[in-house]
């Protein structure tokens, strides 16, 4: 990943939700504790396919997490008032709407993106310069680097993060001789590159790495490869269409073995429908364990998280999993470090709050359990707790294991 995507409401480019009891907008651009707290989010609402049903996914986390905090009396006081741009996952697209708005004299308090990484990457140093506070979906190689971008905090996981969880995991199973194959891509190479790493760490022997080009029907080759080698367990970095025909090329090899998806497959629809729309039920796909948080897989008595997908089914379908719903989050973060600091207005000052371990666990989270960011990094940093390895199910609201499905 950083595959973030998705599909919402109608066809306008712009759409201002002023959402539960916003008092007056406030005019001008001067910083003040009183009017709404305002909010841009940006999503390819009007793009195809996964990217549209993705960012719907995110939009919907969005609208569910600004219900939320207004309930519980809104960012320091001030009810939040949220604007949807679309981007339809234009880089381009996504600056021209963030400079508007930043012109228009009502420059927004926090901005949050749908990804991909090539929007986080433009806008960025724009937000920088503005001094506007941000939260994004998709990390790029300095994104979370607070010297770089002291405004801004990931909230997915960097390849790494994901890297090292897959690596305790396969260690946690005794598997020796780990293989990966992943695919050409900016995030699969690094991908590929932190498995390496991380395995190597962990003490878990590696039988090889091999990379696919992204818009390959075939992987055979590769997997025969990784075969020839010994492996034992394979790691599989693949999006949409590629894990359909990784999980076809295994079948074609006759190779049964231990897979484990990264995040990447857990978050490609295909996987939750039955054959012959989907993998799921294939016997590639039985051999399948896959990379989610704990907010992706049901739990009938986790009291935040259910509370978080009925506001968001009450808002509209949820098309794609809940490894999207990343945008929740920030309206708990950014809630408890205005209590920290005493005011909404100095991003600054409510960056360094973030940065502060006692105001995260304060934090109303639900996306994920806990963050922990930090004066030297503002990557979610999470600990083994914060994930989950579950095999393929169909999809209820999102989550996978529901018993309703």
């Amino acid at each position: 990943m950083k595959i973030r995507h998705s599909g919402i409401v109608a066809a306008v480019a712009v759409s201002a939700l002023a959402l539960a009891g916003c008092s007056g907008s406030a005019s001008g651009d001067e910083a003040s504790d009183s009017g709404p707290f305002r909010v841009l989010v940006t999503g390819a609402i009007s793009g195809q396919g996964s990217l549209a049903a993705n960012a719907q996914t995110s939009i919907l986390a969005t609208k569910a997490g600004v219900e939320q905090v207004n309930k519980d009396g809104g960012i320091g006081g001030r009810q939040v008032e949220l604007t949807v741009t679309d981007d339809g996952g234009d880089a381009t697209k996504a600056v021209s709407n963030l400079r508007d708005a930043i012109n228009s004299g009502k420059k927004p308090d926090l901005y949050l993106n749908s990804g991909p990484s090539t929007v986080s990457a433009a806008t960025l140093p724009i937000l920088k310069q503005n001094k506007i506070l941000s939260f994004n979906v998709g990390p790029t190689n300095d994104s979370s680097d607070p010297a770089q971008f002291p405004l801004n905090f990931d909230l997915s996981p960097s390849p790494t993060e994901y890297a090292v969880s897959i690596s305790r995991y396969a260690k946690s199973k005794n598997y020796q001789q780990v293989g990966v194959i992943h695919g050409s891509s900016a995030y699969g190479e690094a991908f590929g590159k932190s498995m390496d790493d991380a395995l190597s760490a962990e003490g878990v022997s590696r039988s090889g790495s091999e990379e696919y080009d992204v818009a390959a029907l075939d992987m055979t080759a590769q997997l025969q490869a990784l075969k020839n080698k010994g492996t034992q367990a394979l790691v599989i970095d693949a999006y949409g269409a590629p894990l359909g025909y990784l999980l076809s090329s295994l079948e074609r090899l006759d190779w049964n073995i231990p897979l484990i998806g990264n995040t990447s497959v857990s978050g490609t629809p295909l996987i939750a429908k039955p054959a012959p729309e989907g993998a799921l039920g294939t016997r590639a796909a039985s051999n399948l364990v896959m990379q989610v948080f704990p907010s992706t897989v049901y739990d009938a008595a986790d009291t935040a998280v259910n509370t978080m997908v009925d506001a968001m089914a009450s808002m509209g379908s949820i098309p794609s999993t809940l490894i999207l719903a990343d945008n929740y989050d920030p309206f708990g973060l950014v809630a408890a470090a205005a209590e920290k600091v005493g005011s909404t207005t100095d991003a600054e000052e409510l960056a360094k709050a973030l940065e502060n371990q006692e105001v995260l666990d304060n934090a109303k989270t639900a996306f994920l359990p806990r963050y922990h960011y930090s004066a030297e990094s503002h990557a979610p940093n999470l600990a083994d707790d914060g994930y989950r390895f579950v095999p393929p199910s169909k999809l209820v609201n999102g989550q996978y294991g529901n018993p309703a499905a």
